[in-house]
């Protein structure tokens, strides 16, 4: 009988075991991590060139860890001729010129790994630069060893299929070449020809340079595009106008488990590596399939639902709550999400997200942060939106660096456009609004530089600057350290059971976190008018851990974008 009720016990235990690494609640370092998105371009020039580099991010790595942040995301620093700020890559393994040497990345990764901060890396193989040496020799010659390396397509056969081209001026992703009398594919810009994943020969070279920097002692990999990789090489037509939804037709074709599988088999099963793609396929289906613990795939998501919703005629908090509830229902029990409202592919959020008016912009800014920090999943958060940085407020196109954005204006007067309305929408979305300089201090340039910036200071950085907040116990800046704090001391803020609120309530965001007990209660107000929620959860006897006012509401009526955390049981 001992020996049965022995191996009753066994077998229950085994399978709770096996239950829980199944679940969205089994620990991982990387699940409870705060991920800090570093643009090395725009973070601190050292040298005074105008331009960041790794010396400038080694002299502020104590800010860094004085965030209490645990991974550094760092855009692409790889050899580049700079078409697309670093997306297309001439040399993995070695650091562009503009932002200093193999030494100074050396010293980096030392710089962090004493402060306890993990370093992951972009990796950007979906294509590469026109001027690495693989596409150099593949352009050379049609009977080149390097021609599979990329998708080529001879002009006896006639011009292929249409396939549409995020960056390239008129949106056409074959670009004829000459030399061989041949189309390249390009599915962003001309000088960012697409990597051919059917090619086991490409894909081994790219698990090596992945092995290359993983021996280093890098901790993850962000793969940029990645969803895009597998195609059909038989490029079929595709229905007229689907460039409309060229997602569905991009995202997650071909064979693309199968490569990540084989990544996994050959890189980030040996590695303590944590690894994320951009986007998240196009169903949640797709979202599983690539995170889920035993696919053996990648460890989470990256969705860009819930970052598209803001527009610049505004947006609606129905859906965002909608969106964000959705999302951590399809994950509540396996898989992983990453939680975030900017990068550097978007512009600021507070100017997006939230209320950039002067009187308006710590509160708010503040108010997404406690967002941010609140709900279940890794925290992506992007440097200078912890001091609230705002969109640069660029008039004049002169302003602007971002490529695609140059090029679109191009084909916007090519075509007539209404250029007016164009100026009006760069103004509230394009890339460059989240990459003009980091304000330090109000300082010429504001501190990032002693030179001449590659993008014009934002003209507000006498106002807000890390030197200022700083000296300000009530600044965003340390507001942000507190919220992180919290949610680094309390578990529940990041495995625990999420549970929307007031669900209708066209203002005020309110959900809960539960687990083993302890119970959250997350307010926020993403309007600038005082408003009400209705929980039905009795703050009486509630303890305030948090607030975003010096003089927080004592209930559910809340100031102008108020957060307040309750502890209510």
């Amino acid at each position: 009988m001992k020996l049965l009720r022995y191996l009753t016990v066994l077998f229950f235990l085994l399978f709770f075991l096996a239950s829980n690494a199944q679940s969205g609640n089994d620990p991982k370092w990387w699940k409870e991590a705060i991920v800090y998105q570093i643009y090395p371009r725009s973070f601190k020039d050292s040298d005074g060139d105008g331009v960041g580099d790794l010396k400038g991010i080694i002299s502020k790595l104590d800010y860094i860890k004085s965030l209490g942040v645990d991974v550094i995301w760092l855009n692409p620093v790889y050899q580049s001729p700079n078409d697309d700020n670093g997306y297309d890559v001439s040399d993995y393994r070695n650091i562009m010129n503009d932002f200093g040497t193999m030494e100074d990345f050396d010293a980096l990764l030392k710089g962090m790994h004493d402060r306890g901060i993990k370093l992951v890396m972009d990796l950007v193989v979906n294509h590469s630069s026109d001027e690495h040496e693989w596409f150099k020799q593949s352009r050379s010659s049609r009977e080149s060893p390097y021609r599979n390396y990329y998708h080529w397509w001879n002009a006896e056969r006639g011009k292929p299929a249409y396939r549409y081209s995020l960056f390239d001026i008129n949106h056409d992703a074959w670009k004829y070449d000459s030399l061989t009398n041949a189309y390249y594919l390009h599915y962003f810009s001309r000088k960012q020809p697409d990597l051919n994943w059917e090619n086991p020969k490409l894909r081994q070279e790219v698990y090596d340079i992945m092995k290359f920097w993983a021996d280093k002692g890098i901790d993850g990999f962000r793969l940029d595009a990645f969803g895009f990789a597998a195609k059909d090489t038989t490029f079929p037509a595709f229905p007229e106008g689907y460039e409309r939804n060229f997602m569905q037709y991009y995202s997650m074709q071909g064979n693309l488990h199968g490569y990540i599988k084989e990544m996994y088999n050959q890189v980030f099963s040996n590695y303590d590596v944590m690894s994320v793609a951009e986007g998240a396929g196009n169903s949640f289906e797709d979202a599983h399939n690539l995170v889920d613990a035993d696919r053996k795939e990648l460890n989470m998501a990256y969705a860009f639902e819930g970052v598209d919703i803001a527009k610049p005629d505004g947006y609606s908090l129905l859906h965002f709550k909608e969106v964000f509830s959705r999302w951590d229902s399809a994950f509540a029990a396996n898989g992983w999400l990453s939680v975030f409202l900017a990068n550097h592919d978007q512009a600021r959020m507070v100017s997006r997200f939230g209320n950039d008016a002067p009187q308006f912009r710590d509160v708010s800014s503040k108010m997404l942060t406690t967002f941010i920090m609140t709900m279940r999943g890794t925290p992506y958060y992007y440097n200078g939106d912890e001091l609230g940085m705002t969109n640069a407020g660029f008039t004049k196109i002169e302003d602007y660096r971002d490529m695609p954005t140059l090029n679109e204006y191009q084909h916007q007067k090519d075509i007539g456009g209404d250029m007016q309305k164009f100026m009006k929408e760069i103004q509230f979305s394009c890339r460059d609004n989240g990459r003009t300089p980091f304000q330090w201090n109000s300082n010429k340039n504001a501190g990032f530089t002693t030179g001449m910036p590659w993008i014009n200071v934002n003209a507000n950085y006498k106002i807000i600057n890390e030197a200022a907040e700083e000296k300000d116990p009530n600044s965003v800046l340390n507001y942000f350290r507190k919220v992180v704090q919290l949610r680094k001391t309390n578990k529940t803020l990041v495995y625990g059971k999420y549970t929307l609120l007031d669900k209708d309530n066209p203002n005020i965001y309110a959900y809960t976190r539960e687990m083993n007990g302890n119970k959250i209660l997350v307010l926020l107000n993403f309007s600038k008018d005082v408003a009400t929620a209705e929980t039905g959860i009795d703050l009486s006897k509630a303890k305030l851990l948090i607030s975003n006012y010096a003089k927080p509401s004592m209930n559910e009526t809340l100031q102008s974008y108020e957060a307040v955390i309750w502890q209510v049981q």
